[in-house]
């Protein structure tokens, strides 16, 4: 009997919950993309319901990952979707005009899970090598009371988001 266990990947949209997703799923992302009209954000598809893929921990454990929606007019999904998850991964896009308060937003919306299970928080769309960027995003969260791994990333790559699963699922352990 194979083990599965649900973890989530959230954040605003453009972020890169579809492409980390795709970075790593073993089956064809499945999709709930359609045509954007929110034309703030310049980007042609967007989730109104989730995305889903699997990863393979072992021969009897495996992940199903689920992106939720990142605009706030599709949040019932979010409390939907965190139902049964392990944790959640948090992508905070640092070229949005405010990604302090687009994190608020997420770390309220998913208080419950962070407090009872896990969070790993993921700045998208920064230098790598900024160390000062991380200890904003650190002094913030502190500040909110939510301490939990917070790093950048690549999400295009496949590595990158297997260290942010990996990193999730530690807690879990510790």
């Amino acid at each position: 009997m194979i083990e599965e266990y649900k973890i989530l990947i959230t954040g605003t949209m453009g972020a890169g919950k579809t492409t980390a997703i795709a970075a790593v799923s073993e089956i064809p992302p499945i999709s709930t993309d359609v045509l954007n009209t929110d034309k703030s954000v310049d980007k042609e598809k967007t989730t109104v319901a989730f995305d889903y893929g699997i990863v393979t921990i072992s021969e009897d454990e495996r992940l199903r990952i689920y992106g939720t929606p990142g605009q706030q007019r599709f949040s019932f999904m979010w409390r939907v979707l965190s139902t049964g998850a392990l944790g959640v991964i948090i992508l905070v896009d640092n070229t949005r005009p405010d990604p302090f308060e687009d994190l608020s937003i997420y770390l309220e919306s998913f208080k419950t899970l962070i407090e009872e299970r896990s969070c790993v928080i993921c700045i998208t769309k920064a230098d790598p090598d900024d160390t000062d960027i991380i200890n904003q995003f650190s002094a913030f969260t502190a500040a909110q009371g939510v301490i939990c791994p917070i790093v950048t990333a690549d999400v295009r790559l496949k590595e990158d988001v297997l260290m942010l699963l990996d990193l999730l699922l530690t807690q879990l352990y510790v």
